[in-house]
């Protein structure tokens, strides 16, 4: 029986579906919940009832929602809550822009994950290139005793063939060798360092290969820059050639303050082009580059940041120059020693001369990789800043880190191809 208000739960209707009541929707007839749509924020309604009225939403924690805390200083914003995560490291440096921390940590480090190379190398063209100065400095050392024993033959001794060759022969020889050696040892030391970032290990062999075809570009650059450095020298030589002819007792005070300003410029002059052109024997082996491009990159690559570049390798070069001389003078003052008051005879010129090439062994066996691996990371740092290039470091070091291992063509993306700014 019906009341007039409907067919009963028991009693199906035709117009619903068996076994469904009125006040029970039947399946999918109400709207589904957006998928995006928090769970709880929606309330299933009766069919045939009024929804209630919407409440405001409440905060999470307690009346009112905890704030973020202000930035740390020099925190980048939308970092949220504390300081952003760490930069990737898997070599010797984070892969972000550098500081002065980072890059002569990352100079040690260089040295320090690959000794067997980076010093072997460095102390083998030390030697090369010290054994022909001990060699002069002994023979320079043996006219000085004689002239202290005997003051008559200053007018002999020293302007003999034999006093000529011991001061000038063996400085010119010791050039000429560290203008080859050390020359190739930058090269070798810069694709070590390539690699190095990415946290992978290079022999000096396979370094050598990968150095040997730009070796000619390597000596192009070094000749130009020997060059631009020698022309005011060669100018003033001249110069002062022509005044000699000329100038009397008096005039002899304004030629030293003119050569006292010399020396001031020309220090100005050295430390600005060694500055400018501090990348290019990066760019040579890294980027593949021809010696007056590799210079043309470098001095684009030091605009804008000039000052800091030359602050931190004029820093390096007194660093460098303090850690070798306190390991290669105690060595060249006992040699000094022995050679001026020491018994003349052919064993002490070779006690003499070992003594003093060992000191300076000691000494450039540090600062050559000190000063390439500093070079170097700042080259790093500078297409870090002005090309973004950390972020393709980053990415290359992920993709790395995914496989296990530093593959070879890690070298090929220190090409500006891949710059992010390129």
């Amino acid at each position: 029986m019906s009341d007039g208000h409907g067919p009963t739960p028991e009693t199906p209707s035709p117009e619903t579906p068996s076994g469904w009541s009125a006040e029970q929707p039947p399946p999918y007839s109400a709207p589904q919940a957006s998928p995006w749509t928090a769970p709880g924020s929606q309330q299933q309604v009766p069919y045939g009832q009024q929804p209630p009225p919407q409440q405001p939403p409440q905060p999470p924690y307690g009346p009112k929602a905890q704030q973020p805390y202000p930035p740390y200083p020099g925190q980048q914003p939308g970092y949220g809550y504390g300081p952003p995560p760490p930069a990737l490291r898997p070599g010797i440096i984070p892969l972000r822009p550098l500081g002065l921390g980072d890059i002569l940590d990352g100079t040690i480090k260089l040295i320090r994950s690959n000794p067997k190379s980076v010093l072997g190398l460095s102390a083998v063209t030390a030697l090369l290139a010290a054994i022909p100065l001990a060699v002069g400095q002994t023979f320079l050392l043996q006219s000085s005793a004689a002239l202290y024993t005997d003051p008559a033959s200053a007018g002999t001794e020293l302007t003999s063939l034999y006093g000529i060759l011991g001061q000038y022969g063996g400085s010119l020889i010791s050039a000429a060798i560290q203008f080859v050696v050390v020359t190739l040892l930058t090269g070798v030391l810069t694709r070590i360092l390539g690699r190095a970032v990415f946290g992978g290990n290079l022999g000096a062999g396979e370094a050598w290969r990968l150095v040997k075809g730009r070796s000619p570009a390597l000596f192009g650059v070094v000749a130009l820059m020997s060059a631009i450095m020698l022309v005011p020298v060669v100018l003033y030589v001249l110069l002062m050639v022509v005044i000699a002819t000329n100038i009397t007792a008096g005039d002899l005070g304004w030629v030293l303050g003119l050569t006292f300003l010399f020396i001031i410029a020309y220090i100005a002059y050295y430390l600005f082009f060694k500055t400018r052109f501090a990348f290019a024997p990066a760019a040579v082996v890294l980027e593949g580059r021809g010696p007056i491009d590799a210079m043309r990159r470098s001095w684009n690559l030091v605009t804008g940041d000039f000052w800091r570049v030359l602050g931190i390798l004029l820093l390096t070069m007194i660093l460098v120059g303090l850690v070798g001389g306190i390991l290669t003078v105690p060595f060249t003052l006992v040699g000094t020693a022995l050679g001026m008051f020491g018994p003349s005879s052919a064993g002490m010129m070779v006690v003499v001369a070992v003594l003093i090439a060992i000191g300076a062994t000691l000494g450039a066996m540090i600062t050559y990789p000190f000063e390439a691996g500093v070079a170097g990371l700042l080259y790093a740092d500078r297409r870090m800043r002005s090309e973004a290039f950390d972020l393709v470091l980053q990415t290359a070091a992920i993709e790395q880190q995914r496989q296990g291992w530093v593959h070879s063509s890690a070298d090929d993306l220190w090409d500006p191809s891949n710059s992010a700014r390129s």
